[in-house]
Parts: C-alpha cells; sequence; structure tokens
C-alpha cells in the first residue's frame, strides 16, 4: 500500500477539501500547473461527477483528501474501490494559511500540493473491512455506557432530594438493588412531590435496564467480531474483547499501512519522545496518539503487573535501577505495542 503518490507526466493530482454536505477539489498538472476545480455534493452521483472531471482532465496520479477518517470517509472509499490511489493530506497549518488565506478552493489545491511534494501524508484506514464493523458498534456500546452512567448518577440524586417519606433506606441500596425496587414503583396521580419522584425514578430505572439490554447485545456481537477478526490478539495476557476491540479499530483494517511497530506505537502515543538539551540526555512522554488505544496498552500492562509473572519480574528489575513505577508503566506500554503490532501482522483478513 503506497505511502506517496508520485506523478508521471501528463499525469494530475486532485486535492479534495471535504465538508458535510460539499466537497471542493482543485487538479494539478504533474508540473504543479492549476488545472481546474470543482465542488460536488457528498452523494454517490458527486463522487461519480468529481471522478469523471478528473478523469477529463487527464490520467489521474491519485487523490490526496483531507479528514479521510471524518467527511472523507465515503469519498476515499469510493475512489479506492473504482481504482484510484488515496492518500490522507493534513490540514494546512496555520502559518500557511496566514500567508495564503483561507477558502475550500485554497485548501484544496493546498492538499494536492501536499500530495505532489510528498510530505504530510499518509494511508487512510480503508474502513470497509470487520474492523470498520468493530468500531461502529464500539461507538454506539461507549454510548449506551456513558448513559447508564449518567442515569444511575440521576437516580442518586433524586433518592438524595426525595421526601423522606419516600427515600426511606434506599440512599443505602446499590444500583442494582436501586434499579430493581425503583423501576417496580407506581406513582399513581401526580399530586404531589412523592408521586412525582416515584414517576421520575421510575422512568431513569426502566431506562437503566433498556441500556443494560443494548450493552448486552452489543457485547455478543463484539464478542464474535473480535474473535473472527484477531483470534491471536486475545491470546495475549491481558488482552480481552474491549482492549482489543480499541487497538484493533486504531491499526485500521490494513495496519501495514503504519509500516513498522514504531508507527504504531506512536499512533497509540506509546512512543518516547526525545528531549535532550546540550549535556542532559533524556526522554519524555509522548501526548499525541489514540487516547482510546493508549488506555487500552495501559490496562494490559495493569493487568500483566499483577498477573503476570515475566511482567512482575520486569518490574522488580527496573525498580531496583530506579526507575519509579509511572517510568516503568510507560516502558512496558511500549513493549506491549510491539507485541501487538506484531500480532496485527499475521491477522488475515485485516
Amino acid at each position: 500500500m503506497a505511502r506517496t503518490i508520485i506523478a508521471q507526466p501528463n499525469q494530475v493530482i486532485v486535492g479534495v477539501d471535504t465538508h458535510a454536505d460539499v466537497h471542493v477539489a482543485v487538479a494539478l498538472s504533474d508540473a504543479g500547473a492549476r488545472l481546474s476545480s470543482i465542488s460536488v455534493p457528498t452523494t454517490e452521483a458527486g463522487y461519480r461527477r468529481l471522478l469523471a472531471w478528473a478523469e477529463d482532465l487527464g490520467e489521474v496520479a491519485g487523490f490526496g483528501i483531507e479528514g479521510t477518517g471524518s467527511y472523507g470517509a465515503s469519498l476515499q472509499r469510493y475512489c479506492r474501490a473504482s481504482g484510484h490511489a488515496v492518500v490522507e493530506v493534513c490540514r494546512p497549518d496555520r502559518r500557511t494559511r496566514r500567508v495564503k488565506g483561507k477558502s475550500d478552493a485554497i485548501d484544496a489545491e493546498s492538499a494536492a500540493r501536499t500530495v505532489l511534494s510528498g510530505t504530510d501524508v499518509g494511508v487512510p484506514k480503508s474502513a470497509d473491512g470487520r474492523v470498520e464493523m468493530i468500531r461502529s458498534l464500539r461507538v454506539a456500546r461507549r454510548s449506551a455506557v456513558k448513559a447508564k452512567t449518567q442515569a444511575a448518577n440521576q437516580m442518586h440524586a433524586l433518592v438524595v432530594t426525595c421526601p423522606a417519606s419516600l427515600r426511606g433506606h434506599m440512599d443505602q441500596l446499590s444500583v442494582a438493588a436501586l434499579v430493581q425496587l425503583t423501576a417496580k414503583f407506581r406513582p399513581g396521580t401526580l399530586d404531589g412531590p412523592t408521586a412525582a419522584a416515584k414517576l421520575a425514578l421510575r422512568s431513569i430505572a426502566r431506562r437503566y435496564v433498556c441500556l443494560e439490554e443494548e450493552i448486552t447485545c452489543l457485547d455478543r456481537e463484539l464478542n464474535v467480531l473480535v474473535a473472527q477478526t484477531a483470534p491471536q490478539l486475545l491470546e495475549l495476557v491481558g488482552i480481552g474483547t474491549d482492549v482489543a476491540g480499541a487497538l484493533l479499530v486504531a491499526a485500521g483494517d490494513h495496519p501495514e499501512r503504519l509500516g513498522n511497530e514504531g508507527a504504531f506505537a506512536r499512533l497509540c502515543g506509546a512512543a518516547p519522545l526525545p528531549a535532550s538539551s546540550g549535556k542532559t540526555t533524556r526522554h519524555r512522554l509522548s501526548r499525541g496518539g489514540d487516547r482510546i488505544a493508549n488506555n487500552a496498552l495501559w490496562r494490559i500492562v495493569i493487568v500483566r503487573m499483577r498477573y503476570d509473572e515475566r511482567t512482575r519480574d520486569y518490574v522488580q528489575r527496573r525498580t531496583k535501577e530506579g526507575l519509579s513505577k509511572k517510568e516503568i508503566i510507560r516502558c512496558l506500554k511500549r513493549y506491549v505495542a510491539r507485541e501487538v503490532y506484531h500480532c496485527l501482522e499475521g491477522v488475515d483478513g485485516l
């Protein structure tokens, strides 16, 4: 999978600035001359029109698209399905925008020139396989978990403020017991604060139960998808369905697009960055990368520090060398990132 696009003589490069409703494209010759521009709607008909326009200008070397993980996701899938090379282009920095100004056409031309130069480009996620299915289900599950937590907090808040005659011992109950009790409330006629509190508690409790069922259903499907996609990953110590799903989504359907395990570690925010100056030689923690994937690595490390003999021995040895617990965890996260990447390399269907 090519990480750059090299335009041959008489070929054209197309840069696309993506938006929710309209995409703006600019075509350049292999020598960098601006040929034409077009604006199309974000529909399949619009994508067909964009490709026909580009092909009328000459042989298309490839497309440089901004936002292939959001507004440009559908377009990049359509272009790849049509046999065209696609790279992801970073948005222009503030310095460039101060010099050249800001408009959709300027951004699209900047994307095309970035492709010509071969800098600040990357291979987009294909988003057309099982990993994309896992990503979609994880989005729904994360939303349901947040709503479930919010419902539990709201129930406790209502119990604290409801009339004393109703509260009784409810403030001592666990969430599960409170849900089971309040879901059966019969508020009757709304003739006072007590009846209103009963109705509110019953409504939230029943919502909580529905969210639990939704999460259970999503977990069932995710267990099957993750097991089919990366059974080798689930065999590693400290990795379950949720952690494996986070790492798979970070890598994408084609982890080879990352190039090497160092790039995967940087993607997960687990690659230390040099911060040396003069006689001081040191590294600092990377604060970039996918924070959900970074959290997945942390969870693996915490589990292994408790249950994996090899990891416990490593912790003891590095502690004697003077490293703090935080520093040891950072080292372990880097090692785990390497292990995960090499495991993903051998996954069929990715």
